[in-house]
């Protein structure tokens, strides 16, 4: 099965594909060239507008003093609630210092303490202050920033900018070799075309455009996991959606990205209330104000269902020198009318993080040859049921460069690509009422009642077919793909765990210490198992 679209009506073809130029695509792309391989880096808008660059909080990796990538481990198994694999964990933990290492001497700045030392702070669910920033609250940027600056000096990357990423191109042993592109608007391509090479990688980012309201930009319609999945990949993890517990709350009437509060703030001493003052993280759990996301976020529902209101507020007053220190926050908030230093935040959790994906091996091998993936569309096992804080910059970083390595030892000759027949494609139309949909019975809280009522949604949306291929209808086609994915995940979990939770099921059941995962067959039906947590 395939998206529907015109015949392509260009070629291209590199070594290796690499779609998406957030940190997991260009540390992939740059690893690669220091192999001498050549690399088609395609991006789906500009190529600094992914996920990267709004990531504020840090990258977490064991540098400062008496930290250890053991205690950096137990951390993230802790997050995780059970479903980490380890292997994955102590490969995220211990090659970590060195990547980040590595980003520095790529010309990445972070942020220096009074004595000249990087300045490390602490973020949800760490127990040491392990979180490398950079401008305060901007170290996604900075990241980006370094990495493309490498990237556009390298002669051996070509970059198409505007190109969605329609469909993985397989040949007839079934190994994929390369992608259809629909490029978009004025350059040197236009419309529908095929870049063929010995091995595609996907790094597109995530799917928070599932949800109403979301911290992802507008492009995070997970296309890449779809691609895959309509590929023949497994996927495993998706019912694990983190929705980050403080994003700013402005009106319900606002949909897509929101503007983001870094548990950083928290981190610096900003502390959450309900409506009644009441510090309500206290005694919830150990670490209080800086739990782990899940904890964080099932919190402030509970106050929200309770007081009926909203939101709660985050209270930043003891902050010291707020605009300093989190220059990004402070503009945003006032931009909405909020000035932090006097005013206490509104605040309500949103969609933010895809823990799953695409099930891969350690070197981000897909269940499909030739298909890689990296960052937050593959599912390491790294995050478990939920990841901790960032690890996602870490991620991209780590398994990037193990892509890059692998595909150096083990490149097979390019193949013919056979085009497939059997062809979907849904109406734009769908997008609002399934984004609707998932927040209100997929999002932080689900039940069988609320789950079913979802996927009764998306049965009757996908019978609104199109027969126009634009961006809007692949787009469209590849959230309800997701969506139903996550929904039937969700339904087959029942227990609460990590980022996932059942007001049915309220409680962990060591019975569902398994991995659960799906793929499309043939005639388009979704087929789960389970396995072991390794």
């Amino acid at each position: 099965m395939r998206l529907l679209t015109g015949k392509p009506g260009w070629s291209t073809s590199a070594d290796v594909v690499v779609i998406g130029s957030g940190v997991a695509g260009l540390t992939t792309a740059l690893n690669l060239r220091s192999h001498g391989l050549s690399v088609l880096l395609v991006t789906k808008a500009r190529i600094d507008e992914g996920s990267t660059k709004w990531a504020q909080g840090g990258i977490a990796a064991a540098l400062g003093p008496g930290d250890t990538p053991d205690q950096h481990k137990k951390d993230t198994l802790i997050a995780g609630a059970g479903l980490c694999d380890s292997r994955a964990v102590d490969v995220l933990v211990s090659e970590g210092p060195e990547a980040v290492r590595k980003l520095i001497a790529q010309g990445a700045v972070f942020d220096k303490s009074e004595t000249g030392e990087i300045a490390l702070t602490r973020e949800g669910g760490h127990l040491r202050d392990r979180i490398l920033h950079a401008g305060g609250d901007a170290t996604g940027a900075e990241v980006s920033r370094a990495l493309l600056t490498a990237v556009k000096n390298d002669r051996g990357i070509e970059i198409i900018e505007h190109a969605l990423a329609i469909d993985a191109l397989k040949s007839k042993s079934g190994r994929v070799c390369g992608v259809l592109l629909h490029v978009i608007g004025a350059g040197s391509r236009d419309g529908v075309g095929s870049a063929l090479a010995r091995a595609v990688v996907v790094a597109t980012g995530g799917l928070g455009q599932v949800y109403s309201q979301t911290t992802n930009p507008a492009v995070s319609t997970g296309d890449g996991v779809a691609l895959a999945l309509r590929a023949g990949a497994k996927v495993a993890d998706v019912e694990f959606i983190q929705f980050h517990p403080t994003v700013l709350w402005r009106d319900l009437a606002n949909r897509g990205q929101q503007p983001l509060i870094s548990e950083s703030v928290r981190g610096e001493g900003a502390i959450l209330l309900n409506h009644k003052n009441e510090q309500f993280m206290i005694g919830k759990h150990p670490q209080a104000d800086l739990a782990p996301r899940d904890v964080v976020a099932k919190e402030i529902f509970n106050q929200m269902q309770e007081s009926g209101q909203p939101y709660v507020w985050l209270d930043a007053l003891k902050v010291k020198d707020f605009q300093i220190r989190f220059p990004t926050i402070y503009d945003s908030c006032m931009a909405n009318g909020i000035d932090p230093t006097i005013e206490k935040i509104p605040v309500a959790p949103a969609s933010h993080y895809a823990s799953g994906g695409v099930k891969v091996d350690l070197n981000g091998q897909s269940t499909i040859a030739g298909l890689y993936i990296c960052g937050e569309s593959a599912c390491t096992g790294a995050h478990g049921a939920n990841r901790l804080a960032s690890n996602s910059l870490l991620e991209g970083l780590v398994f990037g460069a193990r892509i890059a390595a692998a595909l150096a030892k083990d490149l097979p000759a390019q193949e013919e690509p056979v085009y497939e027949s059997k062809t979907t494609l849904l109406d734009p139309k769908i997008v609002l009422p399934l984004q609707i949909a998932m927040s209100e019975g997929a999002g932080v809280m689900r039940s069988e009642s609320s789950l079913r009522k979802t996927l009764q949604t998306l049965n009757e949306l996908s019978k609104l077919t199109s027969t126009e291929p634009r961006i809007e209808s692949w787009e469209a086609t590849n959230l309800h793909l997701l969506a139903t994915a996550i929904v039937k995940s969700a339904l087959t979990r029942k227990e609460s765990r990590g980022s996932h939770w059942r007001s049915d099921y309220p409680l962990s059941s060591d019975s569902w210490l398994s991995r659960i995962t799906g793929e499309i067959d043939n005639s388009g039906n979704w087929i789960s198992d389970l396995e072991p947590v390794k």
